[in-house]
């Protein structure tokens, strides 16, 4: 196996941890002797070890004199595990291919140098773009301390996300709700608007089509903004397993506040005007909760909001065959918007997928970008 395809491999290990490793980065590892591959790991669940040291323990001897390719920096630090750097020193690995240097401070380049300064070898840079797009989010994190912002919708090809009377029943089709529960593994949080909570009622879990199962361990934070108070505390949210979370502004009903901490919900109260929580201060409060990426579920006053000031990093948007019309009908985005053409927020890197009689548009809102460190 070429060495490009030992990295490509070490990428397709890494998307397995994707949903498991947060709030550590997804990671995945191939160690190879003699052109073989003699192991092969990725990140475990927080606690557990790093992507590399399962990958030298399954070698075993077999990884003295051999290669490790690794799709980010190997750590040099103790934090929760040990460092993988002293376990690759320690397992007499020749050298190492990394994908992408770490761009979190106690890491960034000080891996690299203590495997060199170990006499291990180290090549950096291979596959760098697609071991940069795997942690978008821990990219982002690293850099901001804020989520990865993703916005999701689906809309009938005129543009609407439910009737004048509020049903949305469903305008996405099976196959497309599946390949969201999919997006809600991979994700840290869910947020919603205090309007699709009372609207349609979710449970704003990730079940079935190969989500997370139903432990508390495995679920999203599930975030309410509710700027008015109006959360009604018998909502399907609270009655779910994990954890959820109301951001609410002044004035705060003490007595409904009391009622849903009893119930196990946190509570927040944060800065916020004409109804509105400042979308950015709940971002801030879930990231030092360590939430890496949050998933933006509507409505299109939360999505409005998001857009209106820069808060959304990726798009996905639904389009079904259907023509729902009314000036009534609730659009996907709403907010102050774009005032000319020129204005308008362009998407880039696009992707355009196909479940049935549905599409899929996706890309990512253009800015500047964050998470860039070199380990010269």
């Amino acid at each position: 196996m070429p060495s490009a395809d030992h990295m490509e491999c070490a990428l397709s290990l890494a998307r397995l941890a994707s949903g498991y490793s947060s709030p550590n980065p997804a990671v995945g590892a191939v160690v190879v002797k003699d052109s073989q591959v003699v192991g092969m790991g990725y990140t475990q669940p927080v606690g557990g070890p790093h992507a590399e040291v399962v990958a030298l323990a399954q070698a075993g001897e077999k990884a003295r004199g051999g290669s490790l390719y690794v799709t980010l920096e190997p750590c040099g630090h103790f934090g929760r595990t040990p460092p993988c750097t002293r376990a690759i020193i320690e397992a007499g690995v020749a050298e190492v291919h990394i994908a992408l240097v770490d761009p979190n401070p106690v890491v960034c380049g000080a891996g690299v140098t203590e495997l060199n300064a170990a006499g291990v070898k180290t090549y950096v840079g291979a596959h760098e773009g697609q071991a940069r797009e795997i942690n978008e989010a821990y990219l982002k994190y690293m850099a901001t301390g804020l989520p990865f912002v993703i916005a999701k919708f689906a809309m009938s090809l005129d543009g609407k996300i439910a009737t004048k009377t509020g049903d949305s029943h469903w305008i996405s089709n099976e196959q497309a709700r599946c390949y969201v529960h999919g997006v809600r593994h991979t994700v840290d949080a869910i947020m919603i608007g205090v309007n699709t909570l009372i609207t349609d009622d979710p449970k704003l879990t990730a079940r079935g089509c190969g989500g997370k199962s139903g432990s508390m361990a495995r679920q999203p934070l599930r975030v309410i903004v509710d700027g008015t108070g109006r959360t009604p505390p018998d909502a399907k949210v609270f009655s779910q397993p994990g954890r959820t979370l109301v951001a609410w502004t002044d004035p705060v009903d003490e007595m409904k506040k009391r009622l849903l901490e009893d119930m196990g919900v946190e509570v927040v109260v944060l800065p916020g005007s004409d109804g509105l929580v400042r979308l950015e201060d709940v971002l801030r409060t879930i990231g030092e909760q360590q939430i890496s990426t949050v998933l933006l579920e509507g409505g299109s006053e939360l999505l409005g909001y998001a857009f209106d000031h820069g808060l959304v990093d990726k798009v996905l948007a639904f389009i079904a065959p259907m023509i729902i019309g009314g000036t009534e009908g609730r659009t996907a985005v709403g907010g102050v918007g774009a005032q000319t053409i020129a204005e308008a927020i362009s998407l880039e890197r696009l992707e355009v997928k196909s479940f049935a009689d549905n599409v899929l548009i996706s890309g990512y809102a253009k800015k500047a970008s964050a998470g860039v460190c070199s380990a010269a």
